[in-house]
C-alpha cells in the first residue's frame, strides 16, 4: 500500500510537540483576567476569530481564545483539572465532545440551547452541535463515470478500477469517526474486513489530511477518495478558510458522490460546544452557545464555511444540497457514540493505517 510517512511515533511526537507549543496558541488560559470568557477550540483560527470578534462588539463582554487540536485541549482540561479558566469547549469533532461529557467536564444545558432537529440532539444533553459536514465519496470527474460508483461504501474494496488511484485519510480525525461509525452499525468485525479488503484490492493512497487528497484528485494523481462534503465546495468555491485564491478552482474536475440513503457512508459528522464544569461564569458561556446557534453566525456557517446549519430556517447557497436532502442521506446515529475512539485507533493501528 502506498501510504504518506506517518508511524505511530511520529504523531505521537507531533502530539507531544502541539502540547508544548499550545500555551503559544492564541491566550494561555492562565493569563486571562477573571472576569474573561475564556474558550477552549479545536476550530480553526480563521474561522472562529471572526465569531468571537462580532460576539464582543454585540455584548462588550472581553473574550479569550486558546487554540489547539481536540486532543490537545483535552489533555490540557485533564491536567488543569478543577484549577482550569476555560468556561467553553468548542470541538473540532464528535468524539471529543462526547469524551468531555463521558469525562464528567461539561455540564446538563437548558433545553433552548437543544431545540434542533432530533438528529442532532446529543444524548448526553452536555453540548450542543453548532454546524454539520457530511462523508462524502469525491471523484475526479474527467476519469470517472458516477454510474460506475458504488451504493454503498461498503462495496468500495470491489470498485477494481481504482486500484491504486484511491485516497484516504486513516490519520485524520474525520476519517477515523467514520470508522467509529463503520464498527458501531455494522460491528468490529466487518470494519476490520472492509479496512482490510481496501487496502487489499485498492492499493489506497494515504494522505495526512483531506486538503492533499483533494488536490491529487484535482491533479488526476488519484481518482476518486473519502472525504467531507465541504472540502470539494472548498475547492471549487473557497470559504474563510482558504488563505490562498489560488487554492480556488472553479473549474476543477471533482464533484461529490453521495451514497444510497442511510448508508454509512454518508455519515452526518458535527462540530459543537459545551459549557465546562470548571466556569466561573456559566450564564455568559451559555449565552455564547447562543450566539453561536442564532441566525448570523449559521448563515456564516453556511455561506462562508460550506458547512450545514443545525438550526431550521437557514438557507444555504445553491450549490449545496438543501440540508433536508442532506439530512436524508445520513445514518440515523447516536452522535455520542463516536466518543468510542480508542478502539478505532486500536484497529486502524492493527492493519498498520496509523
Amino acid at each position: 500500500m502506498k501510504r504518506n510517512t506517518w508511524t505511530v511515533w511520529s504523531m505521537v511526537g507531533a502530539l507531544l510537540l502541539g502540547s508544548m507549543a499550545l500555551i503559544g496558541c492564541g491566550t494561555d488560559g492562565d493569563d486571562a483576567e477573571d472576569d474573561d470568557l475564556v474558550i477552549y477550540t479545536g476550530r480553526s483560527q480563521a474561522l472562529v476569530e471572526p465569531l468571537v470578534e462580532q460576539y464582543r462588539e454585540q455584548t462588550d463582554r472581553s473574550v479569550e481564545v486558546r487554540y489547539g487540536s481536540d486532543a490537545q485541549l483535552l489533555a490540557a482540561l485533564a491536567e488543569e483539572g478543577d484549577e482550569s479558566s476555560a468556561d467553553v469547549f468548542w470541538a473540532n469533532t464528535t468524539g471529543a465532545l462526547g469524551n468531555a461529557s463521558e469525562e464528567g467536564r461539561l455540564t446538563d444545558l437548558p433545553d433552548d440551547l437543544l431545540d434542533l432537529p432530533d438528529y442532532f440532539v446529543p444524548s448526553s444533553a452536555q453540548w450542543t452541535p453548532l454546524t454539520a459536514r457530511f462523508r462524502v465519496l469525491a471523484y475526479n470527474t474527467d476519469r470517472v463515470d458516477p454510474e460506475d460508483l458504488p451504493d454503498s461504501v461498503l462495496d468500495l474494496p470491489e470498485q477494481s478500477d481504482l486500484e491504486g488511484r484511491f485516497g484516504w485519510t486513516p490519520a485524520y480525525s474525520s476519517f477515523q469517526d467514520f470508522v467509529t461509525a463503520l464498527r458501531v452499525v455494522h460491528g468490529d468485525d466487518d470494519a476490520q474486513t472492509w479496512l482490510g479488503d481496501v487496502e487489499d484490492n485498492l492499493d489506497p493512497n494515504a494522505y495526512n489530511s483531506n486538503t492533499p487528497l483533494l488536490q491529487a484528485l484535482a491533479a488526476e494523481e488519484i481518482d476518486a477518495g473519502l472525504t467531507n462534503h465541504y472540502y470539494v465546495l472548498r475547492l471549487r468555491h473557497g470559504d474563510a478558510k482558504v488563505e490562498d485564491e489560488d487554492d480556488i478552482d472553479p473549474e476543477a474536475p471533482v464533484d461529490i458522490h453521495r451514497f444510497e440513503d442511510g448508508d454509512v457512508g454518508n455519515l452526518a459528522l458535527v462540530t459543537g460546544a459545551g459549557v465546562l464544569e470548571t466556569s466561573s461564569q456559566p450564564e455568559a458561556a451559555q449565552d455564547f452557545l447562543r450566539f453561536l446557534l442564532d441566525t448570523e453566525a449559521q448563515t456564516f456557517a453556511a455561506e462562508t464555511l460550506n458547512e450545514y446549519p443545525v438550526v431550521n430556517g437557514i438557507d444555504v447557497p445553491s450549490y449545496m444540497l438543501p440540508v433536508d436532502e442532506a439530512l436524508q442521506t445520513s445514518p440515523e446515529f447516536d452522535l455520542e457514540q463516536l466518543r468510542n475512539i480508542d478502539e478505532t485507533l486500536d484497529l486502524l493501528r492493527g492493519e498498520g493505517l496509523l
